[in-house]
This record gives C-alpha cells, structure tokens and sequence, in this order.
C-alpha cells in the first residue's frame, strides 16, 4: 500500500516538473519576444526619445527581473505591474 502511495506522489512529482518545464519555456520565449519588441523603438528614424526613457524601461525591466529571482527563491513575491514613462 505504502509502495502504491509513493508511485502516485512520484508521478505527481513529474507531471508537476513536466507541467513547470513547458510553461516556463513558454513564456520565456514570450518575454524574450517583448524585449526585442521594446528593441525596435530605438529606430530613431521612427520615434523620438531621450537616454533618459531608455533608463526608465531598462530600470523597470530588471526590476522585474530581481522581482522573479525573489519569487523563484522564495515563496513570496509582488505580482502587480507599473510602469510609466512620464
């Protein structure tokens, strides 16, 4: 009984990591997709900005970036989304 229980938890275990691993392929390449989309505003030719707004969205970026190392080590995290440019 103990040995059918232990199966159970460990096919559990890996429909989990296996459910993790596509959803976090997924929706990096996503993100990596949104970078390079945010990477096509620096045609100056099309749009008109300053260093300063490229701080903004490279400060605001890799806040978001500690704030998922904090999730993924922790069990805690904020979850809401800010960001503006003025």
């Amino acid at each position: 009984m103990l040995e059918k229980t232990e199966k159970k938890a460990a096919v559990a275990k890996e429909e989990k990591r296996q459910k993790f691993v596509e959803l976090a392929e997924s929706r990096t390449v996503n993100a990596i997709k949104a970078i390079r989309i945010i990477g096509k505003l620096g045609n100056k030719n099309a749009y008109q900005f300053d260093d300063s707004d490229v701080q903004k969205i490279v400060k605001a970026l890799n806040k978001e970036v500690e704030a998922l190392k904090a999730r993924m080590s922790s069990s805690g995290g904020k979850e809401s989304v800010e960001f503006k440019l003025d």
